[in-house]
C-alpha cells in the first residue's frame, strides 16, 4: 500500500498509540480532582503543555488544548467576534481558507458581521497590498492559513505580520494545520501573530486532539463553558491520553523535520517532473519555496477527480480529490475556483499529500501506475 493522503490524516504511529494506551491505563484520574491521583494527572497535563510550548518556543500558558483544527478555527473566529464586538464587526480572511474558517465567517455574516474575502493570484496567494486596502477602523480580526490544504501555497505570513504591526488592536490568526513540521515555523511564529491553530492527527497523533497558541495579553471569548478548564477558556475534562500522545508526536515530528522535508521535496520533484511531460496534465502546485514540500495538486483533462482517485485505489495507491473535507460531496475546489480555474479543469483535480513515512521508491511506483492509467484514460477519451 502507498498512502499519499497525509493532508487528510496521518497514521497514528505505534509509539504514539503506546503512549496513549499507557496513559489511559495508568493515569486515568481527572486532572481537576483534588486527590493524589488527580494531581498525578494534572502534573502530566502540565508537563505535556510545557513540552509543546518548548518545542514551538512559546510560553506554556500560551498553549490551549482543543479537539483539533476545526474547533481552533471556530474558537478564534467566533471568540474574537464576540470579545471585540463593541469595537467593530469587520473581519478579514482569504478566498482560499479551509471550511472551518469560511463557514464560521459565513455564520457570523448571518449575525450581522461584515466579512472581506481577499482574492488570490494564479498561485493561490493573497496580496499584502489587498490586505492593507481591506483594513478598516472597525476591523477586529485577520485570519490567514499558513499553507493551503488543496494546492500547498504558502501565504505571505511574515509580510502580513509586518503590515499588522501598524494595527496592534487587530487580532491576527494563522491556521497552521498544514504548516507544522514543514520548515516554515519561523514564518508562523513571530511577535505579531496572536493565535495559531494546530491539529494533532496531521502529525501522527490521535484524532480528536489539537492545540491553540494564544499570545499573552490577547483575549477571546470562550466557546465551551462549563467547569473552567484551560484557564476558563475551554471547559471540558481534558483528553489527557491524547494530549500526552500529541506532545510526543510533535517532538518526534520536529526532530526529523529537516530530513523529512528534504525527502518530501524529492518525491514531489520526481512526480512533478514525470507527469508534467503529459499533454493533458495541468499542475497547480509549483515545486518552489513558495509552496509546501508535501502537497502536489494536478488534473488530467477530461477525467473527473474521483475517477482518478478510484483508479489509483485499485493499485492500493491512496490519493484524494483536493480536500478530504468536501471530497465525498463532489464539491468543486474552492481554491481553484478562487484562482479562476475553469470548472472543466478543476473537477479533474486530485491531490497527493506526502508525509515523513513516504519514500522515493513509492514515488517511482506511483509514476509507473500513472503511465498505465494515463494511457487508459487517453483511450477512453
Amino acid at each position: 500500500m502507498i498512502y499519499f493522503d497525509n493532508s487528510a490524516t496521518t497514521q497514528a504511529l505505534p509509539e504514539i498509540v503506546d503512549t496513549y494506551d499507557k496513559v489511559s491505563q495508568r493515569i486515568w484520574g481527572n486532572p481537576s480532582s483534588l486527590h493524589n491521583f488527580g494531581e498525578q494527572a494534572f502534573s502530566l497535563l502540565e508537563q505535556s503543555r510545557k513540552q509543546i510550548a518548548d518545542l514551538v518556543h512559546v510560553h506554556p500558558d500560551e498553549i490551549y488544548f482543543t479537539s483539533g483544527g476545526t474547533e481552533g478555527d471556530n474558537w478564534v473566529t467566533k471568540g474574537t467576534a464576540i470579545q471585540k464586538r463593541e469595537f467593530g464587526k469587520h473581519l478579514i480572511t482569504t478566498a482560499v481558507e479551509h471550511p472551518a474558517i469560511h463557514n464560521s465567517m459565513e455564520q457570523l455574516r448571518q449575525l450581522g458581521y461584515d466579512i472581506t474575502y481577499l482574492p488570490v493570484d494564479q498561485e493561490g496567494r493573497i496580496s499584502v497590498n489587498d490586505l492593507k486596502a481591506a483594513i478598516r477602523p472597525d476591523t477586529t480580526l485577520v485570519s490567514i492559513m499558513a499553507v493551503n490544504n488543496e494546492i500547498g501555497t504558502i501565504q505571505p505570513i511574515k509580510e502580513a505580520a509586518e503590515l499588522l504591526k501598524s494595527y496592534p488592536k487587530i487580532h491576527f490568526h494563522i491556521d497552521a494545520v498544514q504548516g507544522i513540521g514543514k520548515g516554515i515555523e519561523n514564518q508562523i511564529f513571530n511577535d505579531r501573530v496572536d493565535f495559531i491553530t494546530f491539529s494533532g492527527h496531521k502529525f501522527h497523533a490521535p484524532r480528536g486532539i489539537g492545540f491553540l497558541y494564544g499570545r499573552r495579553g490577547r483575549q477571546i471569548a470562550p466557546l465551551m463553558s462549563g467547569g473552567g478548564q484551560e484557564k476558563n477558556q475551554r471547559s471540558g475534562t481534558e483528553n489527557l491520553p491524547a494530549i500526552a500522545a500529541m506532545a510526543k508526536a510533535l517532538r518526534l515530528l520536529l526532530a526529523k523535520e529537516p530530513q523529512a522535508n528534504q525527502t518530501e521535496r524529492a518525491i514531489k520533484t520526481l512526480i512533478t517532473d514525470h507527469i508534467s511531460k503529459f499533454d493533458k496534465v495541468t499542475i497547480f502546485s509549483k515545486n518552489s519555496d513558495g509552496f509546501a514540500p508535501h502537497i502536489l495538486c494536478f488534473a488530467i483533462k477530461g477525467v473527473r477527480g474521483e475517477t482518478i482517485v478510484h483508479a489509483f485505489e485499485k493499485y492500493q495507491i491512496y490519493i484524494s480529490t483536493t480536500s478530504a473535507c468536501s471530497s465525498k460531496d463532489h464539491v468543486v475546489s474552492s481554491t481553484l475556483s478562487a484562482m479562476h480555474v475553469p470548472d472543466s479543469i478543476s473537477t479533474s483535480a486530485v491531490r497527493i499529500s506526502l508525509g515523513d513515512q513516504n519514500t522515493l521508491d513509492e514515488a517511482k511506483q506511483f509514476v509507473k501506475v500513472f503511465d498505465q492509467l494515463y494511457e487508459e484514460f487517453d483511450k477512453l477519451s
